[in-house]
């Protein structure tokens, strides 16, 4: 992926062509071998690196113009510091590997670099400059070939995401996870959505519904009539559409029952986000015994008063604390499995998409993605009076 971009890129393949050592790590552009003084009066070597824009299968226009710089901080020949490139800043980890000890900005006279190539080399001579006063015979064109880090991600395109934000190494945290999402109604949907756009290694979809009129309107995205007729599986609608953008989603065309229950074994982290509470238990025992974290989400709607109001549920289950769910029958477990043919049962996209995310957050609680403070393993939303009611704490 980063050899490609820079091929692709005519900017980033200028750069290397005129022998910059330019490389495409934690989706960063990086130059090494940049000489400047040191505090000594010395040349010395730094690396330049600046946050990737993408467009398509390129690179786009930089953001800002802002370039962070590895080294120690640099002099001018007559031993001033460059006052006007910015102070120092603390050592700040962009990424694995790739650590930086100052940010400088300057803006050129047009607002903004048109594009990599230009930004480069405009930070590259000014500090390649003054180490020309002492030294004529330095340069950051070695044309030594550095290749950028193979890629490993699971997306299609880079994370710029997580670069510009500077959160690579906290993303990193969920990295190779095998997550399950049981159920793909509006909640599910969501779910997938967010789990998605995470650099988790797998995400198994358990499911035996057909997307039909009614999930249009409690799930992501907007499908055509065409699509809607089709009558196609959730789980082959929604792997095709994540699967634009990440690879393994695996779909499973089935719901869990006791026959296959055991295809949760192999997994980090499973989402249960189904009605049916006659099999609820059987999956948390199951889970349990194997110690494998999950969340169960559920909504309590109901219509008062000409209005809806009700209840968003999210139980968490870890290695922390598990008794909870059974101790204050937090989760229903006593209906049979057509319980629900008759039910209203009523969703609204939003609550879904709010339900979901408060799971997810949870989720990513857990990995220390997110501050977890109270470790809390039990939360609920109450609608009408906008309350949150966070309990169970580890």
């Amino acid at each position: 992926m980063s050899r490609e971009l820079l091929d692709l890129s005519p900017d980033l393949l200028k750069l290397r062509n005129e022998g910059f050592e330019i490389a495409i790590r934690q989706n960063y552009v990086v130059i090494t071998n940049v000489p400047y003084l040191n505090s000594e009066m010395k040349v010395d070597r730094a690396t330049l690196v600046a946050k990737l824009i993408v467009t398509g299968d390129r690179a786009g226009i930089p953001d800002n113009h802002v370039m962070s710089f590895a080294g120690s901080f640099p002099y001018r020949a007559k031993g001033e510091k460059f006052s006007n490139l910015g102070g120092p800043g603390a050592k700040q980890i962009l990424g694995e590997g790739l650590i930086v000890n100052f940010q400088f900005s300057q803006k050129p006279a047009s607002g903004k670099y048109a594009n990599y190539y230009d930004k480069f080399t405009s930070y590259i001579a000014i500090f390649e400059n003054e180490a020309k006063v002492i030294d004529s015979n330095v340069t950051a064109k070695t044309f030594r070939i550095v290749e950028s880090e193979k890629q490993d991600s699971i997306f299609y395109y880079p994370d710029t995401n997580s670069s510009r934000a500077e959160i690579n190494l906290i993303s990193n945290k969920l990295r190779g996870a095998k997550i399950g999402i049981v159920g793909l109604g509006g909640t599910g949907s969501y779910v997938l959505d967010f789990v998605a756009k995470t650099p988790v290694e797998e995400i198994h979809l358990f499911d035996a519904d057909e997307f039909l009129a009614h999930n249009a309107f409690r799930s992501p995205g907007a499908p055509t009539r065409e699509e809607l007729n089709a009558k196609q599986l959730k789980v082959l609608y929604f792997r095709d559409i994540y699967s634009k953008m990440r690879n393994n989603i695996m779909a499973h065309e089935e719901k869990i029952s006791e026959k296959n229950i055991s295809k949760l074994d192999l997994l980090d982290f499973v989402f249960i986000c189904i009605d049916q509470g006659f099999i609820k238990p059987k999956i948390f025992k199951r889970l349990e015994s194997l110690n494998i974290n999950f969340i169960d989400v559920g909504m309590g709607l109901g219509v008062e008063n000409g209005a809806i109001d009700g209840i968003i549920r999210t139980t968490a289950s870890t290695d922390l604390k598990r008794n909870h769910i059974y101790e204050k029958k937090l989760v229903s477990l006593q209906d049979d499995e057509d319980a629900d043919e008759y039910s209203t049962n009523i969703q609204i996209a939003e609550l879904n998409c709010f339900n979901a995310a408060m799971a997810v957050i949870k989720w990513k609680k857990t990995l220390g993605f997110y501050v977890d403070t109270v470790k809390d393993h039990s939360i609920l939303y109450s609608i009408g009076d906008n309350n949150f009611h966070c309990e169970d704490e580890a």
